[in-house]
């Protein structure tokens, strides 16, 4: 008994994280007071869930009524100045960087986000062991977010699920807590209001463990500063292009699925109508057949092109990306692995139609009999000569990843 005692005695204690809160600022002397009021009196529960040590940080955004001198006049507040405005984001970053947390935490000034569910975060980010944890708006029935801004936080959060195939309820939320080692892989952040939608997509394809719980959310006494046309826009681009860095092929094959799928549709009842004896087109006709033709390229090129793209990017990373989910029923989900037999396969098909073309052509049929076929005999020899050589790249590409772990694997003893 003794001696396990004295073993007891000399493990090492576990130090209480330190919880660094983050308030950007920009012209909030009416509100300010009462949310860092609020905050202060947490300290009570954060305790409870193991956080004996806090710090509240205020960055002022290069306000111009009294959020300074109101802040300066709380003892328990460490302020921070931009002397002119930088952005939402840019203020987060600021405190982030002055922060002495291990665990990090954010929320808006202006009494929209409860301080009093900074607790139940805390707990479930120790308690899950989680990277971060957002206070979702969407997931409670207390919410009282607007109707226009409801539904656009719907869109971007089922754009977002659909690019990270993770279920994502309010990638907009501006109450979080996360972990400081998260920073690494959540880095670089926008410094405007896009700054949490850009840090969910991040988080999503960098497969931190995300947790999202509900709490209430009140909208802001008098004008918001964010605009939903302009800001809207701003969270939809930065949401697609921060998931273009990860994943191309994910938003690329999408896209040049539909188009091959509209070439196909347009070119069978093309072909359906030259079966039923039409051997000439109008200006619309004309038309369709010209979409199909620069549709089914158009398909075949994206495709490819997303998928060597995350070749490259797997190369920045250092790990595997993932693919595409379309076509996987038949293909499995390495779509590039089959595009060697299947360019092979649409070009000796290709070469068979124009063959044939050429044989009937010698032996008397006029050519509007087979102008159509001749059109699809050049179209499946360029798309089955491109998909040959989108293979050949990519298998060029897959062995230059796996170059460096094939190194390490033949030199470790």
């Amino acid at each position: 008994m003794h001696t396990q005692q004295s073993l007891r005695r000399l493990e090492p204690m576990q130090e209480s994280p330190i919880l660094s809160i983050v308030i950007p600022a920009l012209n909030e002397a009416d509100g300010i007071e009462d949310i860092l009021q609020r905050l202060h009196k947490t300290g009570k529960a954060l305790g409870k869930v193991g956080i004996d040590s806090f710090e509240i940080i205020v960055v002022d955004d290069g306000s111009r009524d009294e959020t300074v001198r109101v802040v300066s006049s709380i003892p328990y507040v460490r302020l921070v100045r931009h002397w002119k405005n930088r952005g939402y984001g840019a203020a987060i970053k600021t405190g982030f960087k002055r922060a002495r947390g291990d665990l990090l935490a954010f929320l808006d000034a202006d009494s929209t986000y409860p301080p009093e569910s900074l607790a139940k975060l805390c707990k479930v980010l120790l308690d899950n062991d989680a990277d971060v944890v957002v206070g979702s708006r969407r997931s409670g029935s207390r919410s009282k977010m607007p109707l226009v801004r409801r539904l656009g936080n719907f869109f971007w959060s089922s754009l977002l699920s659909f690019l990270g195939k993770i279920p994502v309820e309010d990638p907009a939320s501006g109450m979080r807590v996360l972990r400081r080692r998260s920073l690494a892989a959540l880095y670089p952040l926008p410094d405007g209001l896009n700054f949490t939608p850009v840090m969910s997509t991040r988080a999503v394809h960098e497969g931190l463990k995300v947790v999202e719980i509900p709490i209430p959310y009140h909208e802001r006494s008098g004008s918001s500063k964010l605009s939903v046309v302009r800001d809207g826009t701003r969270f939809l681009k930065t949401i697609i292009w921060t998931a273009l860095e990860y994943n191309p092929a994910g938003i690329l094959s999408f896209l040049g699925f539909l188009a091959l799928s509209s070439s196909i549709a347009v070119g069978s009842g093309l072909v359906a109508l030259r079966l039923q004896g039409v051997t000439e087109l109008g200006p619309v006709g004309v038309f369709f057949l010209y979409s199909a033709l620069v549709l089914a390229v158009t398909g075949v090129s994206v495709i490819s092109l997303g998928i060597t793209f995350n070749y490259l990017v797997a190369l920045f990373h250092g790990k595997p990306i993932f693919q595409t989910s379309f076509g996987k029923a038949i293909f499995g989900p390495n779509l590039d692995r089959h595009f060697g037999w299947l360019g092979f396969v649409v070009a000796m098909g290709g070469a068979v139609i124009g063959a044939g073309s050429l044989y009937l052509g010698l032996s008397g049929w006029e050519i509007a009999r087979l102008w159509l076929w001749m059109l699809g005999s050049a179209l499946f020899l360029v798309v089955g000569i491109q998909l040959i050589l989108s293979w050949l790249l990519m298998r060029v590409l897959e062995t230059v990843s796996e170059r460096d772990a094939f190194i390490r694997s033949e030199l470790v003893h």
